[in-house]
């Protein structure tokens, strides 16, 4: 009896954390029942097993969002001046330089879920505007060839829901397929890798913990390396690992998804270069000048050499610091994990915590 009122008690939270993401408000936790979490398809399950528990990050209510993780301090994050391209130049939502010129992509107005809408040029998406009934997804409007292809997406919105996700996928993925349906959409096929804002990665139906969680405020930052066939994540401008290889030959757009109520996020930079060798330079620049927030201003450079290297490759010499790593005949480093360190991009076999160079 006691088991059946505990369940009783943890269906009625499911069935208002259902609607609390419908309507975009966020309940308070019930006591004792903080341990109760959500699947991947957005129902409540106590199936897990305890060792798949153990090697997952606590779970956390659907409806709560996630604070504490805003990369920047900035008041006002308001948007409202996107709606100009002149007003956007002179007046910045965000003071910390977090704003490109340039995008070599931005999102794809053709290829959107319903429940989505964009506006600041197409690099702002926000979904499901007054209520949410199951999961929004778009992709970008070019697709990753040859090369090296970096971009970061700023959380613009409370982060909560039963998933919202940045990653990678090929035309394949139906972006409309589960909008009667609250899933983690990026990387529940092998179309698609996507990190959630819980931490744990999907792929090919699978999760696994891979990093802390983000929520409002925080930059996720996407590294996708075609020469090697490499995907590694960043948060807030620090490594926090390789999430998948063998992705050379792959036809693959950024994505990203979400299933919360009133949720956006907004491509803040996207670039990409060819793998040359003033690429491997910066790389090797960064990592000889671990403790320098911007490698290019250290080196004594004239400069108009320092201002081609920061817009054509800032985003290599701008990720922040990184722990000396040992070295060895292999030109393997050792990174810390994401709250402490980073691993510039470039890296081949990186298993979130451990690199090796290109």
């Amino acid at each position: 009896m006691a088991r059946r009122t505990r369940n009783s008690r943890a269906w009625r939270f499911v069935l208002s954390g259902v609607r609390r993401e419908q309507d975009g408000r966020a309940p308070a936790l019930p006591a004792g029942e903080d341990t109760w979490g959500y699947d991947s398809d957005g129902q409540h399950s106590n199936s897990d097993s305890e060792s798949e528990l153990l090697n997952l990050p606590p779970p956390i209510p659907s409806a709560v969002p996630v604070t504490g993780e805003s990369y920047c301090s900035c008041d006002s994050q308001n948007d409202a001046f996107c709606s100009s391209l002149h007003t956007f130049h002179q007046i910045k939502s965000c003071q910390c330089g977090e704003d490109d010129e340039y995008f070599d992509w931005v999102w794809d107005d053709c290829s959107k879920s319903t429940a989505t809408v964009l506006s600041c040029d197409n690099r702002k998406v926000s979904f499901h505007m007054e209520y949410s009934c199951g999961t929004a997804a778009i992709r970008g409007n070019k697709m990753l060839s040859d090369g090296q292809h970096f971009w970061e997406i700023k959380m613009t919105s409370p982060v909560y829901g039963t998933d919202m996700m940045v990653g990678i996928g090929t035309s394949d993925v139906n972006l409309d397929k589960y909008r009667h349906t609250f899933c983690s959409l990026l990387g529940k096929d092998a179309e698609s890798w996507g990190l959630s804002y819980t931490g744990l990665l999907h792929h090919k139906g699978d999760k696994s913990s891979f990093s802390s969680r983000f929520g409002q405020g925080s930059i996720l930052g996407v590294h996708l390396d075609t020469w090697h066939g490499v995907l590694t994540f960043y948060k807030n401008r620090k490594c926090i690992g390789v999430a998948a290889t063998h992705l050379r030959n792959k036809k693959l757009f950024p994505m990203v998804c979400s299933t919360a109520a009133k949720s956006s996020m907004k491509v803040i930079r996207s670039c990409c270069c060819r793998t040359s060798l003033q690429y491997l330079c910066c790389i090797r620049l960064r990592q000889l000048l671990p403790d320098c927030v911007d490698s290019v201003e250290a080196l004594p450079l004239p400069p108009g050499l320092k201002q081609v290297l920061g817009n054509k490759l800032g985003w290599v010499l701008q990720m922040g610091k990184t722990r000396k790593c040992k070295e060895d005949p292999q030109a393997s480093t050792s990174c810390g994990s994401d709250s402490d360190s980073s691993c510039p991009p470039g890296r081949e076999d990186c298993q979130r915590k451990r690199c090796r160079r290109i």
